[in-house]
C-alpha cells in the first residue's frame, strides 16, 4: 500500500460535469510524484479535464459512478514524440499519458470517457471534403515537426493531413502497467495503447466505442513484451485487440517486437477483428497465445494482416478454444492487405517478387478447437505471398459453417487487393506451404476448400 492517498477534491476539483479540473489533476499527479507513490481517488461525479500525465508508483482509482470526461478541444493536446500508426513521429498528446514510468495502475469501477464524438466528426468532415494535406495551425505545426510525413506509410487514419488524433490512454516506454476493472468509452482514436513497454496486465476492463467511430481500436499492444489481457469485453469501431510492431523501414529501424502475449477469456463484438495481428509488423510478432475467447459479430474473428513493404517476421501464434458467430470471415490471414495503399504502389502482384527486409513472413500458426457459425462472406481466407508462402499452418479439431443466404461476397472476407475473385464462400487458401488440417469440417459451400 502506498503511504499517501489523495482525493481529487483536495486540489479543488469539482465533479459537476462542467468545471474544468485540468489544474487539479496536474497538481494531484505532481503530489503523487513528489511523495514517491500515492493513490489518487476519483469519487462519484463527472470530472471534466484536459490531458493528464501520470508518474511512477501512482494508482488512479475511479470509484463506482465516477466519470473522468476529457474536453475535446484539439489545441489542448500539444505535440509529443510517440509512434502513430507504426511510424515514430510527433502527434497529439494522449488524453492520459504515462511516459517512461514504472508501476502505474488505473483501476476501480468507474469510467473514462474520451468525448470522442467531436473528434470523429472533425475526422469525417476532413475526409468528406477530400483534405489530403495539413490546413489548421495544429496540423501545420505537426507537419513542421514531422519531416517527410507525406512519404510515410499509414493505415488510413489521416497521416497526410497530419490530423494525428490522440489515443485515449498511452503508456510509452513504461514497465509495470496495470489496468483493472474500469470502463473506457468514446476514444478519439485508439483506446488503450501500450508502446515500447513491458510487464503489462490488462484485466476485467470494458471498452466501448460506436461501431462506426473511425480508427477506434480497443487495445493496441505496440512493440511490447510480457503482456496479459484477460476477462475483457470490447465493442469498438475498428480492431478489438491488436498486436503491432512498427511499419516498413521505420519499424525495421526501431526493431522492437511484440513478444510473450497471452489473451484469454475475452469477448469482442462489433469490431473489424477480434484478435488482430498487424498490419504494422516490421519489428516482428512472436509467441502469442489466445484462448477461451468469443468473437461474435466482428467483421473478422482471428485476423492476421500485413503486406509487402511492411516487413517483419510473425512466428509461433497459438489460438485455442475460440468461438465465433455471425462474422464476415472467422479466420483471415492476409498478406495482400490493402488499407493505406493502391494497386499502383506495386505491393499486390501475384508474381513472386525479390525478397528483401521489407518482405513479411508468417510461420508456425496453430489453431485448435475453433468453432465458427453463420460466417457471411466465407468460411476462411488465408493468403500468403508467392515469394514468402505461409509455413507450418496447423488447424486441428475445428469447424467452420457459412451462412449461404447472407448477401455478403467472398470479396468481403478481408481487405485485400490483387487476388482474383471467387463466387463460393469456401475456405480459401493461396500460397500456403503444406497446410496441416486434421478433424476440420466446413459446412455450407459446395466446395469446402479452394486452393
Amino acid at each position: 500500500m502506498y503511504k499517501n492517498e489523495f482525493d481529487i477534491t483536495d486540489f479543488g476539483a469539482v465533479g459537476d460535469g462542467r468545471h474544468d479540473n485540468s489544474n487539479a489533476f496536474a497538481q494531484a499527479s505532481r503530489a503523487a510524484q513528489e511523495s514517491n507513490g500515492a493513490v489518487i481517488r476519483i469519487k462519484k461525479g463527472v470530472w471534466r479535464t484536459g490531458p493528464i500525465e501520470l508518474f511512477s508508483n501512482t494508482t488512479l482509482h475511479l470509484e463506482t459512478d465516477a466519470v473522468l470526461s476529457f474536453i475535446p478541444e484539439p489545441e489542448r493536446y500539444a505535440p509529443v514524440y510517440t509512434r502513430w500508426e507504426g511510424i515514430e513521429c510527433y502527434a497529439m498528446h494522449p488524453l492520459i499519458f504515462v511516459n517512461g514510468q514504472t508501476d502505474v495502475a488505473i483501476c476501480g469501477q468507474g469510467c473514462v470517457d474520451g468525448s470522442g464524438e467531436a473528434w470523429w466528426n472533425l475526422q469525417r468532415n476532413k475526409k468528406d471534403k477530400g483534405q489530403n494535406k495539413p490546413e489548421t495551425d495544429q496540423e501545420l505545426a505537426l507537419a513542421a515537426l514531422n519531416a517527410g510525413y507525406d512519404t510515410q506509410p499509414g493505415g488510413g487514419g489521416g497521416r497526410k493531413m497530419q490530423f494525428l488524433r490522440p489515443p485515449l490512454l498511452q503508456f510509452y516506454k513504461c514497465r509495470g502497467i496495470k489496468l483493472e476493472g474500469i470502463s473506457i468509452r468514446n476514444a478519439p482514436f485508439w483506446t488503450v495503447h501500450p508502446l515500447f513497454s513491458n510487464q503489462i496486465s490488462i484485466r476485467n476492463i470494458t471498452i466501448t466505442n460506436p461501431h462506426d467511430a473511425p480508427n477506434t481500436d480497443g487495445i493496441d499492444i505496440d512493440s511490447c513484451t510480457d503482456v496479459l489481457i484477460e476477462d475483457c469485453r470490447l465493442s469498438v469501431g475498428d480492431d478489438g485487440i491488436a498486436l503491432k510492431s512498427g511499419s516498413g523501414e521505420d519499424g525495421i529501424r526501431v526493431n522492437l517486437p511484440v513478444q510473450a502475449v497471452t489473451i484469454r477469456r475475452c469477448t469482442v463484438e462489433n469490431a473489424h477483428g477480434g484478435v488482430v495481428i498487424g498490419s504494422e509488423t516490421a519489428g516482428g510478432i512472436f509467441d502469442v497465445t489466445t484462448e477461451d475467447c468469443v468473437f461474435n459479430g466482428t467483421d473478422r474473428g482471428i485476423r492476421i494482416k500485413t503486406r509487402r513493404g511492411r516487413g517483419g517476421h510473425i512466428r509461433n501464434l497459438n489460438f485455442r478454444n475460440v468461438s465465433m458467430e455471425n462474422n464476415l470471415c472467422p479466420l483471415a490471414v492476409n498478406m495482400f492487405y490493402r488499407c493505406g495503399a493502391s494497386l499502383e504502389d506495386g505491393f499486390f502482384s501475384l508474381e513472386a517478387q525479390p525478397v528483401t527486409e521489407l518482405t513479411p513472413s508468417i510461420k508456425k500458426l496453430y489453431f485448435e478447437n475453433i468453432r465458427a457459425t453463420g460466417s457471411r462472406a466465407s468460411a476462411g481466407f488465408i493468403a500468403g505471398l508467392p515469394e514468402a508462402p505461409i509455413e507450418e499452418l496447423v488447424i486441428h479439431k475445428s469447424s467452420f459453417a457459412t451462412d449461404e443466404n447472407a448477401p455478403d461476397s467472398p470479396l468481403d472476407s478481408d481487405m485485400f487487393l490483387g487476388i482474383p475473385s471467387v463466387e463460393e464462400k469456401s475456405f480459401r487458401l493461396l500460397n500456403v506451404k503444406d497446410p496441416d488440417f486434421s478433424e476440420v469440417t466446413v459446412t455450407g459451400p459446395a466446395h469446402a476448400f479452394l486452393y
